[in-house]
């Protein structure tokens, strides 16, 4: 099979054992028409699929157990061996011992994927709470995977039919948020999402919208003068630059009036800014992508549900489409790669006419 046909191998880390995360993986990949999508591999231990499977009542489906890549099967979800313990689980509890296992099998998954062996990463979710130990000392994946890929900063970009969601600030209190939104970090997530918008969506002037900080855009200084000293400046740099940046709009007006459907991405100035309406008009059918890494990972926009974890309904919508948006991701980088590969040189001189 040439290269340019080969099904890409996507690699899954397991999330937070106690939570949603194989429930809504093996739900995905009970169908098999994802097989003829992508091969799947999920960096866990049989034990604990075999767990889940009892526990949902999915004796029905089946892992393809490996140890090695070379005995990866492209007819079935793949489950790579990460380790042989028995872990203690218990549905919707959060434990150090479990995050413990979550951390494995993401760093299992980052490492194939530097060896070659995986083509992009789609996450279970999480708990932030559980996973952290001295190996992982970040709010997230994203911050754990710019320290793994030192390809600069990335940027939370959340995806759906209705919008593109970028995010200048992430987990931070909101105390702090005032004093994080500077305008280099403007810039530089501007920057960031127009290369993201050319590069993996194929958006060569793709419109970025700027969501205020405060409300009304700070009403001529009136509501604090951020928007005046900061943001609005950076807007204009970002436009002197070639990228096509507007606002900033106060962000009650913007959705309100339904501009998000006028732009192909925004930038928000912090997470529940962002996420409120994102989430509102797409829960349950969004994903995560964080963009800016070599690596292509996307997620399900939720977390581990912990609330219905172990009762079978949980909904593999998002993560399914987590899939296909890693899938899709990786085609529009690899045109981008061949578009860009080899360019003309431009010649300098006297013009012919």
């Amino acid at each position: 099979m040439s290269e340019e046909k080969r099904k890409p191998v996507i690699g899954i880390s397991c999330g937070d054992l106690n939570g949603i995360g194989m429930e809504i993986i093996m739900k995905t990949f009970s169908h098999g028409e994802m097989m003829d999508l992508c091969t799947p591999v999920v960096f866990a231990s049989s034990k604990v699929a075999s767990y889940h499977r009892k526990a949902l009542g999915m004796d029905h489906f089946n892992f393809h157990i490996i140890n090695e890549f070379s005995k990866l099967s492209d007819k079935k979800a793949n489950l790579m061996t990460c380790w042989n313990d028995e872990v203690n689980l218990e549905f919707g509890k959060e434990s150090k011992e479990v995050g413990a296992y979550a951390l494995k099998s993401l760093q299992a998954a980052v490492k194939a994927h530097k060896e070659g062996n995986i083509d992009a990463l789609v996450t279970a979710p999480i708990h932030k709470n559980s996973i952290q130990s001295d190996q992982f000392k970040f709010t997230g994946h994203t911050d754990f995977l710019e320290s793994e890929y030192n390809s600069g900063k990335s940027t939370m970009l959340m995806l759906s039919e209705e919008m593109r969601m970028a995010l200048a600030t992430v987990h931070i209190p909101i105390s702090k948020v005032s004093d994080a939104v500077t305008k280099d970090l403007i810039m530089e997530k501007l920057t960031n999402l127009n290369r993201c918008l050319n590069f993996d969506f194929h958006k060569k002037k793709g419109k970025i919208a700027v969501l205020a900080l405060n409300p009304h855009a700070g009403d001529g200084g009136v509501i604090g003068t951020e928007d005046q000293e900061i943001v609005a400046p950076a807007i204009e740099e970002a436009f002197e630059n070639g990228i096509m940046a507007f606002g900033p709009f106060p962000a009650d007006s913007f959705f309100g009036n339904n501009r998000h459907k006028q732009f192909d991405a925004i930038l928000a100035m912090y997470h529940d800014q962002g996420l409120i309406p994102f989430k509102s008009l797409s829960f349950g059918q969004g994903v995560n992508y964080t963009a800016g890494l070599d690596i292509v990972r996307t997620s399900p926009d939720h977390g581990t549900g912990f609330d219905i974890a172990g009762k079978g309904e949980a909904s593999e919508y998002s993560f399914r489409q987590a899939v296909f948006a890693a899938c899709d991701l990786l085609k529009n980088r690899g045109i981008s790669k061949e578009i860009h590969k080899n360019p003309l040189p431009v010649k300098k001189g006297k013009k012919d006419y």
